[in-house]
Formats: C-alpha cells, structure tokens, sequence
C-alpha cells in the first residue's frame, strides 16, 4: 500500500487497521491456533521503549489465551500477513514493532504543511449537538481562582471539541435566584450605611449569624457607586426603617438588584478578558418568572414521580441510581436548589441539545445522580449528560499556600491575571487533569525560566519563528564589514511551504546526514509532529485539553532538542529547504495547539 500525501490515515491509524486485517487473514487461515474471529480483542499502540526495536509496537500477548499459542509465534504468524509500504516490520518476544521509513516521516510533514491550520480537526463528533456549562458562578462576588480553573478548561474544552467536528454551545447558568442574593442585598446595604457615617457592623461568629453576609471588602466600591446616584435614596431608606440594621423586604430587594447587577458585569467584563466567551447567559431567575419550575413540578407529579411527606414535596429519585429521595419543595412553600436545578437541565434537552456536559466542582458529586434521575424521569436520556467534576486549586505564593473567600479579603482570578497575565493563567488553569488539585505557583508562572511550563513552551515557538525571521532577513559579515543576502528570500520560503504548489521532494535531504544525532532528532520531531492529529481524537473523546497542553510542553523538548544538534541554516541548501519545511511545520502544530488553549504564540519574546 503506497501512503501518499493525501492519505486520510494517522500513522497509528494505519498500523493499527493493518495489524488487524493481518490477524483476520491469519485467523482465517487457521495460524492463530484456536482463536476466532470473536475472540479478537482490540489491541493499542505503542511508542517502543528503545528506538532500536522500531518507533512503534504492537503487544500480541493478550491474544494468546484465546489463541492457546506463545505470543511470539502469534506475532510471526501475523507478521506474514502485514504489508506497509516504507514500514519495516519484526518481532521481539510478543511485540510486534514497526520502524518507519524516510518516505513515511516525510509524508507526516507534508500533511501539515498541507492542512495548515485544519491540521488536528477532525469529524469525531459527528456534528452532535452540545451545550457546555461551566463556571455558573454566584453573582454575589469577584470570581475566585477556582472559577479560573473552570473559565480556562470549559473555554479549551469548547475550542477543542469544536475542531473535532462537535457543534458547541456554551452556557453560564447565572445562580440568581435564592438566599444569597438577599444576603447580598443585606451586605450591601452595611457597606452603604457605613459610607453614610452610620455604625453598622457585619456579625462576627456563627452564632451572630456571619455565614449570612458576604463581608469582603469589595462591596466597599458597589456602597459609593450606589450612593454616587442614590445618596438621598438611600438615606430615605435608612430614616423610614425603624431597625436600620435590619432592612425592610423593599430595601433588601434594591440591594440586591443593585449589587447582583454590578458583580455579574464585573465577572462578564473579566471572562471577556479571560478569552472565555459565551454563547448565551441563563439566569436562573427567569427559570421562576416565566413558570417553568412549576411546570416541571407539574410533568413530574404527572409521570408520579412525587409525593407529600412531613409535609414537603419529595422526588422519587432513589428509582433512578440515587442513594435516596429528595426533597423538591419545603413545608414552607419554598425550593430547594434542586428545584430549579431539574427544571433548568429538562430544558437543555427540550432546546435540542443532544449531550450535556457540565463542569462542577468536587463538592458537587453528589448531585450528578440527582440529576441524571430527573432526566431519565421525565423520559429522557440520563447518558446525554456528562459532569467533569473538578478539583480545587492551591494558589502558592513565596512558597506557601493562600486561603481565599468571599467572606474576607481575598485573592480573586482578577488579581492572578493582573499579577501573571492571561496567557500563564490560562495554560497553568488548564495543564493539570481536572480531577487533580492543581498548586498554582504565582512566582513560577511569573518566571523566563525553562521551569516555567507556559514560557518554556512560548519560547520554543518563538525561537521558532526567529529562525524563520534570521533565514530571509540580510546578514552582516564581521570578517569584511559588509550585508549579506538572506539565505532565502521570503518569497521563497512562502513558496517552498505554500499548500497547493507544496512540492515534498524537498524532504528528501532531511536525511542527508551522518550525525545520527541530528536523524535522532529529526525523527523525533517528526513523530511528536504527527502525533497531534491522534491526540486531538483522544483528548477531545476524553474530554481532556490537558493532554493539549503537555503535548506542548513535549514538543518544545523535542524541539530544543532537535536544534540542539541541527543545523538549520548555513547548510547545504537543500538541506536548509528541507529543514525549514520541518521548522514551519513545528511553527505551524504549536500555533494550532496553543490556539486550542486559548493561549497566545508569539513571534518574539
């Protein structure tokens, strides 16, 4: 099989459909002892250990049970069957390891050339329709660095599922409803008497009742913008109230309005900075203007899915996987957060949305089979929702570690970003699984140091694009104190690596070489180049933009390390081309990944 430019397959891909073809044929002809073809278990590929053996291998040792044969009498019985162009093939023990050839490596640098900024995309979504929540903060405060984290995997996670063909919409449910937002209207309204002169103090202890006002310091600022437009509304308020320190139901209700509407501007304004844009803001509040909380009790109690108890309202969620039933509405009359929780995710599959995926918290966990109940009550999918639950974040600064809370003075996302930048904020929010804590080292994150994963990988991109620069700019002899031409011209170099004249028998001198470290390198290089295109895939089906993100910090390696030992420039000039075809293509793979991140690629540093 000849594997030309325009072929559609991976390498993996390729080896991994070829070994199983080459098992079928052996099966068929009865040289694979007793297994049958149900009996064919998928089997993974894998980068071989020592270069020597090959660049990737096969385990055929799972075969053997069902086979009844030693494994490498299994894997010469396959071997006879395989047949891969440019792909020398041979067995140690039960591996069957396959070394690529010049031919195959080059037509992996082709591809990307080619493709361009579509290298990676792929159609692995089908389409399928998507709504992707995450962040949902209160408005009752400055977003914390834990609503970083979300910001940063959510917006990556979009990114990277719609360049592997999903159809993405993402949402921030705005929790405005409930008793926070009284809470904030009470705390507001201390702040605002203590600019009016007024000693008004929040509670101290819990017995006070402290957990029931937001103390931070940053109502401070919403008291005076209030009282900049307000001041003789607000003493009319304090003159009227018989108990000052205890607004009345009127005072708490413009409190609160005014408070909530200034924070939820506050957190748009920073995740507009943040590179994290939505596609619509679901407030939680119209879910109980427009009815839609007592229609979804209303198709529950008709689908028998409530009943009255001690004189609450309860959902018969334990019928669904939940550990037991849950309350819905109080003896009171009032909902439980669930309440609205239920209604708001039935009309995510009623606008259309064929899965769901949420990001919260660790402390959420015990809320994804509440939920998945109440979707599949109502007759509906309970597998369409995904919860990637997320752990917290440790913020260390000077070596040790910073408490933060709305209830005090506090370190927010706002004053990371102001202290790192976007950019470091983002990749380090982003480059630990979600299911770790993550320590986000400020005084590291702040470094030009190779420690630095966010600079490392930077740098790595910009060196590349240096050497592109140094290539078609004019050079200075020191020797005769004269300019030099370039060693190409731009106009070249845009022809050598244009995508539809690419020629890629200017590949071929990549190899002209005796160093085998400078083949080492190339060869690696290339093979972390190619490698992009799979781990798109599993990073997108695993719902995973940290493996974007050290992919990254693995090519800057074996970028360095590559330059480390090749001449770039300066060299045979067919060798140059050669090697600046690998050097825009490395350019190229970084620009595509940190884009996936929402991560800058800059040319200089």
């Amino acid at each position: 099989m000849k594997v030309g430019i325009e072929e559609k397959f991976m390498i993996k891909e390729l080896i991994s459909e070829k070994t199983a073809e080459a098992i079928k044929k052996a099966a068929k002809k009865g040289e694979l002892g007793q297994l049958k073809p149900e009996d064919i278990t998928e089997l993974f590929i894998e980068k071989t250990k020592n270069p020597e053996f090959g660049d990737y291998a096969v385990n055929i040792s799972p075969l053997a049970k069902n086979a009844r044969m030693a494994p490498p009498k299994i894997a010469e019985a396959i071997k006879s069957y395989l047949n891969i162009d440019d792909v020398e093939v041979s067995i140690i023990q039960g591996f069957i390891n396959f070394k690529l050839g010049n031919s195959i490596l080059n037509n992996g640098i082709a591809k990307i050339i080619l493709k361009n900024k579509d290298f990676g995309r792929n159609n692995l979504g089908n389409s399928e329709k998507v709504l992707l929540e995450y962040v949902s903060a209160n408005p009752t405060g400055p977003l914390h660095i834990g609503h970083g984290r979300w910001a940063a995997v959510g917006s990556a996670l979009a990114n990277l599922l719609k360049f592997s063909g999903y159809e993405v919409d993402q949402e921030f449910y705005i929790n405005d409803a409930g008793n926070q937002i009284n809470n904030l209207g009470k705390s507001l309204w201390i702040r605002i008497l203590q600019e009016l002169g007024v000693e008004a103090n929040f509670p101290q202890t819990e017995e006070e009742g402290s957990k029931n006002y937001y103390s931070g310091d940053y109502l401070i600022e919403v008291a005076k913008e209030y009282l900049k437009h307000n001041k003789d509304k607000a003493e009319e308020f304090y003159k009227n109230n018989s108990e000052p320190l205890n607004p009345s139901d009127e005072v708490i209700h413009k409190m609160s309005g005014f408070a909530k509407g200034i924070m939820f501007k506050q957190q748009e304004d920073l995740l507009r900075k943040f590179r994290t844009e939505f596609d619509t803001w679901y407030s939680e509040t119209t879910l109980h203007q427009s009815g839609e909380v007592e229609k979804t009790i209303e198709k529950l109690r008709s689908l028998d899915k409530l009943y009255e108890k001690e004189g609450a309202l309860w959902f018969k969620s334990s019928e669904y996987g939940d550990d037991q039933d849950r309350v819905i509405k109080k003896g009171d009359g009032s909902y439980t957060y669930l309440t609205a929780d239920i209604a708001y995710h039935y009309d995510k599959v009623e606008r259309g949305f064929e899965r769901l995926i949420n990001i919260w918290g660790a402390d959420h966990h015990g809320y994804v089979a509440r939920i998945k109940a109440s979707i599949e009550a109502m007759g509906k999918n309970p597998n369409c929702l995904e919860v990637l639950l997320g752990q917290l974040v440790n913020l260390i600064i000077s070596g040790e570690q910073v408490r933060m809370g709305k209830r005090r003075k506090m370190l927010t996302l706002e004053d990371l970003i102001e202290e790192v930048g976007v950019d470091a904020t983002r990749f380090w929010m982003i480059m630990r699984s979600i299911d770790t804590t993550l320590d986000f080292d400020v005084d590291l994150a702040k470094s030009c140091s190779d420690e630095n994963p966010v600079y490392y990988v930077q740098y790595a991109h910009a060196r590349v694009c240096s050497i592109l620069r140094t290539a078609t700019g004019e050079r200075f002899d020191q020797d005769n104190k004269t300019l030099l031409p370039p060693f190409i011209t731009q106009e070249e170099l845009k022809e050598l690596v244009n995508s539809e004249k690419f020629d890629k028998n200017f590949l071929e001198a990549l190899w002209k070489t005796n160093s085998e470290k400078e083949l080492e390198s190339t060869k690696a290089l290339i093979l972390k180049l190619e490698s992009f295109e799979d781990l798109v895939q599993t990073a997108a089906k695993t719902r995973s933009p940290y493996m974007i993100a050290r992919y990254c910090q693995e090519l800057a390696k074996d970028f360095h390390y590559f330059y480390t030992f090749t001449r770039v420039l300066n060299v045979e000039n067919d060798v140059m081309k050669a090697r600046l075809c690998l050097i825009n293509a490395v350019k190229q793979v970084f620009a595509n990944a940190l884009d996936l991140l929402g991560v800058c690629a800059p040319e200089s540093m």
